[in-house]
């Protein structure tokens, strides 16, 4: 079991330090809030981000052949390119940011030649129908995420930002929030990228087609194989090893958060792990954030994943960190604290 970064003391310390700097309490925010998680979860009074690993799990899904999603398959292979040649969104942000950027092939339906930036680490050439039956087979589920664990136990540094890309993965999270919480299915199924009503309509139809076929898979584990995909179950790996290591997770968008729920499923301590970077305009994904108590950082009605809005919220953490860590206090400063004592 993964133990609660919960600890009282250090808790006061730490909100005492925040309180003592030159600014009315509270005055920053969720940045407050933020720095404390950090504070917490390295279980340290001044938290540090060291060498920030952004990873990008790839793979098919065998039920993107019933036109769940507005673009073809063959573009999980053609984004893992434009990654690896540097000219995706998530390419961009991670070089503004200075973040490290590796791309898993955990199930992509080509082999790749080898690169710098790229691991193969295949469970299979992508998963199966799940409208059909299970995606994967159990042997298929543990090698993938055991191919997480082993990838985030190689990567330096104490903060994992999560990242992913496979056509047909918002129907893998979509099923996977709907048997994980009992939501009605269209609470959970959104347009992912871009369908339109008609679109919808047949995603829908496949989904509840999906559920039905693999109604028997209902512990977590079980739902994971029949209904999610290789990059979600690599995930799942990953952020296991990750909360187990300490690290900082920053959670993307509605994929990663399928990931962190299964991973929370099997142990709750994972989410103190967690930070949300945003809430995705997948329709489903702010209702999965509120049944985890989570609290998003950002609202940009981004839909993209890749890792985008982990990227774009990075800095609020170096933020977080730096205000804790450089801030002047109300007596190294010599400002008057609220009472109108001179410090």
């Amino acid at each position: 079991m993964i133990a609660s970064v919960q600890d009282a003391a250090l808790a006061a310390r730490v909100q005492s330090a925040l309180d003592s700097k030159t600014k009315p309490a509270g005055a920053l925010g969720r940045l407050e809030a933020l720095a404390l998680q950090l504070a917490l979860i390295q279980g340290r009074e001044l938290p540090r981000l060291e060498a920030p690993q952004l990873v990008v799990f790839a793979a098919d899904h065998g039920i993107a052949a019933h036109g769940v999603s507005a673009y073809p398959g063959e573009v999980t292979r053609q984004m893992v390119q434009n990654m690896l040649d540097g000219g995706a969104a998530v390419s961009v942000l991670a070089r503004q940011h200075g973040l490290a950027l590796t791309v898993v092939d955990c199930g992509v339906r080509h082999d790749f030649a080898p690169r710098p930036g790229l691991v193969v680490a295949k469970a299979a050439h992508g998963s199966a129908d799940a409208a059909s039956g299970p995606a994967m087979t159990p042997t298929q589920r543990d090698a993938a995420m055991a191919h997480g664990e082993r990838l985030v136990a190689a990567l330096p540094g104490n903060a994992l930002l999560l990242g992913e890309m496979g056509i047909g993965n918002t129907s893998a999270a979509s099923l996977l929030m709907a048997r994980l919480t009992g939501r009605p299915l269209a609470e959970c199924v959104g347009r992912g990228t871009g369908l339109d009503d008609a679109g919808l309509a047949r995603k829908q139809a496949v989904l509840a087609r999906a559920l039905d076929v693999n109604a028997a898979a209902r512990a977590p584990s079980d739902a994971l194989a029949a209904l999610g995909g290789l990059e979600i179950a690599t995930l799942t790996g990953a952020v296991l090893r990750a909360a187990s290591d300490r690290r900082v997770i920053v959670v993307d968008g509605f994929i990663t958060t399928a990931a962190v729920a299964v991973a929370a499923a099997s142990d709750p301590a994972v989410i103190e792990r967690c930070v949300f970077a945003h809430a995705s305009a997948e329709s489903g994904h702010a209702r999965w954030l509120r049944d985890l108590g989570a609290t998003p950082l950002l609202d940009l009605a981004l839909r993209l994943g890749e890792g985008s809005g982990a990227a774009l919220a990075w800095p609020l953490l170096e933020s977080a960190c730096r205000l804790l860590a450089e801030m002047a206090s109300f007596a190294s400063a010599g400002v008057s604290d609220r009472a109108g004592r001179d410090a």
